[in-house]
């Protein structure tokens, strides 16, 4: 490595240190998911900031989803993946399959790997201290069995590891009333903890370089929008087709009550460290 890079190095840690002065010490909820938790070599990155966020004073949550995991469990037992509008039917069997692989082997993995990079992490789901409580969902009158929608996050058992420093790693699974396991949106999930955390940031890790004045054109990505600028842009089309339950989810989590809601490309290596500790970052902001 020649002098030059060692400079250049040097500059990067410099941009980033009145980042790590402001944000010190903020609560962060990262949702993550997607490519970015199948592609082994993204996901190294990811796990990465997250350490890192922590090192520098950050109070990183992360919730995850895992739907690959959840249809390649499926089909190994012979189940096919029943989905309605998009949205993934959940019966009694394929509910239990969804406990195994999220609030089993995927949430553990991840708490795992945040553990060899010196973090204590700790994997829990909504059935823990009962913290998620959900009742059954039902989006445009659609029945999707057990398919649930959060009604109270109680924020106790997440606050206590934060404030042991733990980051808690949690897995979209909610329960009822009648103590019944359901399966919940992770996009949701996420806002929900945001909301009741008063989280200063959300981020969703997503497939999308961000929210673009032309789809078509990858260097359009808006850096930074207003919640009411966004809603114009649904409005008048500029956001449309599959983008627009991602930004919807992102409006939810300023209407939360969240600072700021981030909207990142999962698919770019680093990007959480792009995104908050670099002056153009890699996504799109929304404000409040």
């Amino acid at each position: 490595m020649n002098m030059q890079d060692i400079i250049s190095k040097a500059e990067v840690l410099t941009e980033a240190l009145p980042y790590i002065k402001e944000f010190s010490g903020i609560t962060v909820v990262i949702k993550y998911g997607g490519a970015a938790l199948i592609n082994e070599e993204i996901k190294s990155t990811v796990i990465k900031d997250i350490a890192l966020m922590k090192y520098v004073g950050f109070k990183p949550v992360l919730v995850h989803g895992g739907g690959k995991d959840i249809n390649k469990a499926l089909e190994k037992i012979g189940k096919k993946p029943e989905f309605k509008d998009g949205l993934r039917v959940t019966d009694e069997e394929t509910m239990d399959v969804v406990q195994q692989v999220l609030a089993g082997k995927l949430n553990k993995d991840l708490a795992t790997e945040l553990c060899m990079h010196g973090i204590n992490a700790v994997g829990i789901c909504g059935k823990d201290a009962n913290f998620m409580q959900v009742r059954k969902a039902m989006p445009n009158g659609l029945d999707l069995g057990l398919v649930g929608e959060v009604t109270e996050v109680n924020t106790g058992l997440v606050r206590t590891l934060l404030d042991n420093d733990f980051v808690p790693v949690i897995s979209s699974i909610g329960v009822d009333e009648n103590g019944t396991a359901y399966n919940v949106n992770a996009d949701y999930a996420a806002v929900a903890v945001a909301g009741a955390l008063n989280a200063e940031k959300l981020v969703f890790i997503t497939d999308v370089a961000g929210i673009m004045e032309d789809v078509n054109d990858p260097n359009s990505v808006i850096s930074v929008a207003h919640v009411d600028e966004v809603k114009g842009m649904i409005d008048s089309g500029v956001i449309s087709g599959g983008m627009i339950p991602k930004v919807q989810c992102c409006i939810a989590g300023v209407e939360a009550g969240v600072g700021n809601v981030h909207i990142l490309d999962g698919r770019i290596p680093h990007c959480l460290i792009l995104e908050i500790f670099t002056k153009r970052g890699c996504g799109t902001l929304i404000e409040g």
